[in-house]
């Protein structure tokens, strides 16, 4: 079984080295997502997407209050 890298592991990839810090985040969360989908069918993407949507929308989710 392989292993799942986690964030840490692309921001130290030696490819990502030469990067801007906020460029560096942005690729690796970008590298992060398209491994994570590697290999998924329409149906298990689309399965994905539909709960997080569900979640996102649930009226339990705790309330958001914006601080000025």
């Amino acid at each position: 079984m392989t292993k799942t890298k986690t964030l840490d592991d692309y921001l130290n990839d030696p490819e990502l080295a030469g990067e801007p810090e906020a460029l560096r985040e942005v690729h690796a969360i970008r590298l992060k997502i398209h491994d994570e989908r590697k290999g998924m069918t329409a149906a298990e993407y689309n399965a994905i997407v539909h709960q997080r949507a569900v979640h996102f929308l649930s009226p339990e989710k705790p309330k958001v209050t914006v601080v000025q």
